[in-house]
């Protein structure tokens, strides 16, 4: 189901994003990111990383607002991942120039976003019910704003977590255990253990090939050397993945690792191997030119792990709330 270009206000026109579009869109999220302070840097190439690919279709799924000289102003996506569990996940992702805001841009696009979204469900799972999601920080009061009269509701709060690795954690020995750098041939064997260790989180899914490959360990940001294997009897029963994104270093003018993926299987659960990963990837990253660690928890998270990541010297930084719109299935 297309649905029509949102009401702009006169001058404005909105189309799909196209990939000559991705610089200047990166452009526009620096100047905004200088407001709205999300912690978050992508360059051209790393938005063709997250947009230009197979789980997304650039010319329904996007849409770029321009001024009338051509230039953009604001853009919207929704990305439904290939795979869930119970319910259908869709998320929104979108920006105003700082410039532009206030002129009901934002609410158009939103409205875009989510009818969109309706449509990304019923043609591709009607059958089960679908949450849309956007993820707005504390500190963009608008966003929420927009958020809430759109009939979007608060659901979750993901703390953003930050540690300085002037002094990483000393090693902690795990009998029959060993940690080594991630192995590219170990790849499959990690998604697994991803999907087994994930099953009872909110939000997650079992990440099919493609997927695992195109929003993890494939993307030019992942960085196998800083990321962690653990392994028993030659088998990996827990794993850290780790992420530099060189446009927050420029931006900063330090380089941040980023924890995107940390998990161990259940039946390895108790034995403090999640800690001992964890403090071995961040001994990596410090003699690797890093100077800061990043993370993302669930506030909601019942494994603990808002303790053991602040156990590990990490602090919260920002809060993220997730606003969700939850539909029925289509009939």
């Amino acid at each position: 189901m297309d649905v029509p270009t949102p009401d702009l206000p006169p001058g404005l026109t909105a189309r799909p994003i196209e990939p000559g579009d991705l610089p200047a869109i990166a452009s526009l999220l620096a100047v905004a990111e200088a407001v709205d302070d999300t912690g978050e840097f992508a360059s051209a190439e790393d938005l063709a990383g997250w947009w230009v690919n197979d789980l997304v279709d650039l010319t329904r799924d996007t849409l770029v607002v321009l001024d009338a000289g051509g230039a953009p102003v604001a853009h919207g996506t929704v990305i439904a991942p290939p795979t869930f569990r119970e319910a259908m996940d869709v998320y929104l992702e979108g920006r105003v120039h700082p410039d532009w805001r206030g002129r009901g841009i934002g609410r158009a696009l939103l409205g875009w976003q989510l009818d969109r979204a309706a449509g990304v469900h019923a043609e591709r799972h009607p059958e089960v019910p679908a949450r849309l999601t956007t993820g707005l920080p504390t500190a963009m009061t608008d966003g929420a704003g927009l958020a809430r009269r759109a009939g979007m509701v608060e659901r979750r709060w993901f703390h953003s977590m930050t540690r300085s690795l002037g002094d990483p954690p000393a090693a902690r020995e795990q009998g029959g255990v060993q940690l080594i750098a991630f192995d590219r041939d170990r790849d499959e064997e990690v998604r697994q253990a991803h999907n087994a260790s994930f099953t009872g989180h909110y939000g997650s899914s079992e990440r099919d090939e493609a997927s695992w490959r195109l929003m993890f360990t494939g993307q030019r940001s992942f960085r196998p050397d800083l990321s962690v294997l653990a392994l028993e009897d030659d088998a990996v029963v827990g794993y850290v993945l780790a992420y530099v994104y060189e446009a927050a270093t420029a931006a900063t003018g330090e380089r941040a690792v980023y924890y995107g993926q940390i998990g161990v299987l259940p039946r390895a659960r108790g034995r403090g191997l999640a800690k001992a990963a964890i403090a071995e990837a961040l001994r990596r990253a410090a003699q690797n030119d890093c100077q800061v660690a990043e993370l993302t928890v669930d506030s909601e998270n019942s494994s603990g792990a808002l303790g053991l990541y602040e156990g590990l010297g990490f602090a919260v930084q920002r809060t993220v709330v997730t606003w969700v719109r939850e539909l029925p299935p289509v009939g």
